[in-house]
């Protein structure tokens, strides 16, 4: 889909610009005279500024969004390996719940990055059946029956109170950064917005049609800055579809903790 983005972009400034090189060809001399050309730039001199401020703000907020979502999702990660290693050091009687941990967690990994190969634990649940963005009722019910069952704890002694209070926390901390990723995981709907900004660039490249010479060195120079331009808009794109496109975030760290979980 970002892909597509980039190329209607690039389409549309190109457009835009042939369209400004077409109308100056069909234009009076008399339109084309040294007062309207600087007032032609003056306006285009506006609408550059402009945009560029508005460029660099917009991609400024996508890599800052971006890399937020990736802190959580290593976060998330790192929190569930802390609390299996929990319920491991709590002992036999919370088996059950690393296993269905296990299975959380494999499945979260294949329902999210499901170009790669999924892991496979025994009992996870059917992937084909997990939703692709947003809270899965399915992984809710798992996660929730690791927490019941930490819950329902009643040691005995200092030892196991204590690390029931613990894996108590570690999983309140979980459910905390489980949120944090369902909500980096919708992204931030650019559509509108960047339509906006489109109708704004396609104006600069058809004025940059109008002023710019009819030799080959302008013709490169035209076509290097529409390449450049639509480049940028199709990473502001990308960063704010953090588990997608070019610039996705990877599983390594889900699958580090996975793979923590079972040794």
């Amino acid at each position: 889909m970002e892909i597509l983005y980039g190329f209607g972009f690039l389409i549309l400034f190109i457009v835009a610009a042939i369209c400004g090189v077409a109308l100056r060809v069909r234009l009076h001399e008399d339109h084309l005279s040294q007062g309207n050309m600087d007032a032609l730039r003056l306006v285009t001199g506006l609408l550059v500024t402009f945009a560029a401020l508005v460029l660099s703000l917009q991609l400024s907020t996508g890599k800052q969004a971006f890399d937020a979502a990736n802190k959580d999702r290593s976060l998330y990660a790192a929190r569930l390996a802390r609390l299996d290693q929990c319920l491991r050091n709590f002992g036999t009687e919370l088996e059950p719940a690393r296993r269905i941990l296990r299975q959380y967690t494999a499945a979260v990994i294949a329902s999210t990055w499901t170009s790669e190969p999924a892991p496979v634990v025994d009992g996870m649940p059917d992937i084909s059946k997990i939703a692709a963005s947003g809270e899965d009722q399915g992984l809710k019910a798992l996660i929730n029956e690791v927490g019941l069952m930490v819950d329902g704890l009643a040691p005995s002694d200092a030892f196991h109170v204590n690390m029931a209070a613990r894996c108590r926390s570690d999983y309140t901390l979980v459910q905390e950064s489980r949120w944090a990723v369902i909500e980096d995981a919708n992204g931030v709907s650019r559509g509108s917005f960047s339509r906006i900004v489109s109708v704004w660039l396609a104006l600069v490249f058809l004025s940059f049609g109008l002023q710019i010479p009819r030799k080959m060195l302008g013709a490169v120079v035209l076509t290097i800055g529409v390449v450049a331009v639509a480049s940028v808009m199709f990473v502001i794109i990308d960063l704010h579809i953090p588990y997608g496109g070019m610039f996705g975030i990877t599983s390594s760290a889900m699958r580090e903790a996975l793979a923590d979980m079972t040794r």
